[in-house]
């Protein structure tokens, strides 16, 4: 069952505030009867849950407006990222980059920027918006994408790509940077796994998708465009990166920024 935490934090915004609200009138109205000498000290008989609002209101609502907002942290799940994003890697995602939105409705109030070509966007599974996922953005409404030969191809024209090496590991990988735009990037391509070409015009308002891991990836290759509605975020930081299999730490990828 998906625990939707977004949710879970409005809620508890939302009910800490009104009890915060109406201890504040209270006690503004206790104190008013104090001065006429006809009321009690207006810190008396205050329930534990009153006190407990009165702390948690101001921390949950900072974190609702940065989380919503500002900046939030996923953690890499799986490898369809590589050699951008490892598995085991913490992010920071930009959440004003495509435009204020709303908490659980996600209604974009503020219209600040528009996705570019070559971002790496966290958003939600047109399948399953419970759902986070992080893939490149490659392809614009409008856009026709092609893909032939483990090459990219952006309205007719390629998408530059040079070799840089074999990536390490038991699998027969190359990686290879690509150019989307101005952005310089690397991908994985592995070479015993047969390309899937195709060609797809990106419909309006929605973005065509793509993990770097690019023989290894669910994107919209299989489940089509992801619409302007869907979008979370940009990811621009890697603060944490743990390597579950070694138990350690990735200190070099600690402060990376993301390309």
């Amino acid at each position: 069952m998906h625990f939707d935490f977004e949710a879970l934090l409005v809620l508890l915004t939302l009910v800490t505030g009104v009890i915060w609200a109406w201890d504040r009138f209270r006690r503004k109205d206790d104190e008013a009867q104090e001065d006429k000498g006809k009321g009690q000290s207006a810190e008396t008989d205050v329930s534990w849950w009153v006190d407990l609002s009165r702390s948690l209101f101001p921390v949950i609502l900072i974190v609702l407006v940065i989380r919503s907002f500002a900046v939030e942290p996923f953690r890499i799940p799986s490898g369809s990222m590589v050699p951008t994003l490892l598995t085991g890697d913490f992010i920071l995602v930009n959440k004003f980059a495509y435009g204020l939105r709303l908490p659980v409705t996600h209604h974009r109030i503020v219209p600040i920027g528009e996705p570019d070509r070559g971002d790496v966007a966290v958003f939600r599974y047109p399948l399953d918006e419970s759902q986070d996922y992080i893939k490149r953005i490659v392809g614009l409404p409008g856009d026709m994408v092609s893909y032939r030969d483990k090459r990219l191809y952006i309205n007719g024209k390629l998408a530059e790509q040079q070799p840089v090496g074999a990536w390490p590991g038991p699998e027969a990988a190359q990686v290879r940077e690509e150019v989307l735009g101005e952005v310089r990037h690397q991908i994985l391509v592995h070479r015993d796994h047969r390309g899937q070409d195709f060609e797809y015009e990106v419909p309006a308002r929605s973005y065509f998708v793509m993990g770097d891991n690019r023989d290894r990836s669910s994107d919209s290759r299989f489940w089509g465009a992801v619409p302007a509605h869907n979008l979370v975020g940009q990811a621009f930081f890697i603060w944490m990166s743990w390597d579950a299999e070694d138990t350690s730490v990735h200190w070099s990828r600690i402060g990376n920024a993301i390309e």
